[in-house]
């Protein structure tokens, strides 16, 4: 029943126009800025601690900033569930295609690799309808599972396939001999039991994925990058794809982690207002 419910709920406000939805965002920014706080404690340390060269004044300004934007991607979700291709198409442009294309061209797989940056959910409808090669996006069950269940569906409106991290393998494997993309958002907080590895990310000793890395090495794919960020206009990104990773081999171990990792890093350090900040990434410390 409450699935029922929050489908429902979605569908009503889906109806609601662009300008509206994005009055009731402005209106949001106070809400959870000055008067519930939602998870500034968290968001201002996240800040600090990965800026420590920039005044308080500074730090204080990103996370304004961040919480102006949250909203957005809230009704932006909400929106999705009535979008056309058309719409799609219309809100995210795709730039540096021919980097996925040309991998596919030579009958490879693509490992593809984005972050919690921009309007990632608006992403994966893009890649969706970029391609008829299987498109599998990886993720992170949620805890709740209505919640969960109720997105799922809506990420899969244009053909992905929603595929939980601890089931990848048996996917790719069966995908091994076609070209597909498998898009990974790989800035999670790994479980203790998931990775040994920890390395500097915005000034902060980090516990970072190695499964990425690990099925690129498995396949010999390649890893591209989708940067998807946001444009002038209200409403409206691009996602630009970078191939970070031709041949596997060519890597010691642990460096193609590093290398999409600091690529993360470099594009949250030029707009940084953008990336989830109300995420707790560094609460994996190393056990001693």
């Amino acid at each position: 029943m409450r699935k029922k419910s929050i489908t429902a709920l979605l569908y009503i406000l889906s109806w609601l126009p662009f300008w509206l939805l994005y009055t009731l965002s402005d209106m949001l920014y106070y809400v959870l800025f000055y008067l519930i706080q939602y998870r500034k404690k968290v968001v201002l340390e996240n800040i600090r601690n990965s800026f420590p060269e920039k005044s308080p004044a500074e730090q204080v300004n990103i996370a304004k900033k961040f919480y102006r934007y949250l909203p957005d991607l809230v009704v932006e979700a909400v929106k999705m569930r009535r979008m056309t291709e058309k719409d799609v198409r219309n809100r995210i442009e795709l730039i540096n295609q021919d980097e996925v294309d040309r991998h596919f061209q030579q009958g490879k797989g693509v490992i593809g690799v984005t972050a919690h940056y921009g309007n990632w959910e608006l992403g994966i409808y893009r890649l969706s309808i970029m391609t008829k090669f299987p498109r599998l996006v990886i993720y992170k069950p949620l805890s709740n599972s209505d919640f969960n269940d109720v997105y799922n569906a809506l990420r899969c409106r244009f053909g992905a396939t929603m595929v939980p991290m601890k089931q990848i393998l048996r996917h790719i494997v069966q995908l091994r001999h076609e070209p597909h993309i498998s898009m990974f958002v790989a800035d999670q907080t790994p479980m203790y039991q998931d990775s040994d590895y920890y390395m500097n990310f915005l000034n902060q000793e980090t516990l970072v994925y190695t499964g990425t890395e690990r099925i690129a090495r498995l396949t010999k794919n390649p890893i591209v990058y989708c940067h998807i960020g946001r444009k002038e206009k209200r409403g409206h990104y691009y996602c630009k794809f970078t191939t970070l990773v031709e041949n596997p081999d060519d890597y010691p171990p642990h460096e193609i982690t590093k290398k999409h990792n600091l690529f993360t890093e470099e594009m949250i350090r030029k707009q940084p207002e953008y990336w989830l900040w109300s995420h707790r990434r560094w609460k994996r410390k190393r056990r001693t």
